[in-house]
């Protein structure tokens, strides 16, 4: 089977982001929604999060670059499961406005996680 890494959808009308069937598997341990590095957000699996994301998260208690990192990933980010079934997702407003986004978007993978933009 092909590796998905790029996909668009549609919002529907509850802020509900599809996730593809053939994606669905990585994201059973649950996601993780923040703000990016830009105008834009990040999707991770639960497991990326905790595996990867967190431990990178603790340092320095008055190293402001590590305080400026815990802002910028920790504001509006919300935790969750998607539906397996129909693979749904609920994506907060504030971060939909965040990112500029108002119905459609575009998903590319970056490495681990997901930049999710508008389309």
């Amino acid at each position: 089977m092909a590796i998905i890494d790029y996909f668009e959808r549609k919002l529907d009308d509850k802020r509900r982001l599809t996730i593809p069937p053939e994606l669905r598997e990585e994201f059973r341990s649950g996601v993780v929604v923040t703000r990016g590095f830009k105008k834009y957000l990040h999707l991770y699996s639960l497991k990326v999060w905790e595996d990867e994301v967190e431990p990178l998260l603790v340092g320095n208690i008055l190293d402001e670059h590590m305080a400026e990192l815990n802002v910028q990933f920790r504001t509006g980010k919300i935790e969750g499961k998607i539906d397996l079934k129909q693979g749904r997702l609920t994506i907060e407003q504030h971060l939909l406005d965040y990112a500029g986004i108002e119905h459609g978007v575009i998903a590319v993978r970056a490495g681990k996680y997901w930049r999710i933009t508008a389309k």
